[in-house]
């Protein structure tokens, strides 16, 4: 199974298709959303293709339902047009190796908020914009980065996690891959 991680899509439709292109192109299962969907917040500027109607219709009409998370830029009224639970500050994953990825956007819990974990675990969000893989104190901290506003001069991004490798992926959204990391590694 494989699954694709996006974030800080902000309402681009542009970055929609490509995250679903993307999905296709990898042969992932299922695609995790990491928050901030369909509007692009004050401090941000307005996303290519800004069109967060044509986001939730993309969303709404996969075959199969996204996973997702509230991010700081996501309302009570984008779940109302979304036909699918977003409201939800994090998700648990359980892990292969035994342990847990706890997913989050960032605003709420992050490496200077931590959740509660056990060494091994993976804090996996998005909200900076900047995709990254870390490791601090036990915890292994992976951010996909932005499907429409990178910042600090990266490349928009998204991520895969291959079950069957163990594998995390970030790419940049042409497929070409920007890190990696093993689930043995933790």
């Amino acid at each position: 199974m494989k699954y694709l991680f996006a974030s800080d899509l902000h309402g681009s439709r542009t970055a929609a298709e490509t995250v679903l292109a993307r999905m296709e192109a990898e042969k992932a299962d299922r695609l995790i959303l990491l928050g901030d969907l369909l509007y692009h917040g004050p401090r941000n500027d307005l996303p290519e293709a800004y069109d967060p109607r044509a986001v939730l219709k993309l969303f709404n009409d996969m075959p199969v339902r996204p996973l997702a998370v509230r991010g700081n830029c996501d309302a009570e009224i984008d779940q109302m047009v979304l036909e699918f639970p977003i409201m939800a500050d994090y998700a648990l994953l359980p892990l292969a190796n035994g342990n847990t990825a706890f997913l989050t956007h960032g605003h709420l819990f992050n490496l200077g908020q931590r959740p509660p974990y056990r060494h091994g675990d993976l804090i996996i969000h998005g909200h900076t914009h900047v995709h990254t893989v870390e490791q601090s104190d036990g915890l292994t901290y992976i951010n996909p980065g932005s499907a429409a506003l990178p910042k600090e001069g990266q490349p928009k991004s998204l991520m895969t996690l291959d079950w069957e490798e163990g594998l995390f992926r970030i790419l940049a959204m042409d497929g070409r891959e920007l890190k990696r990391y093993r689930l043995s590694e933790a």
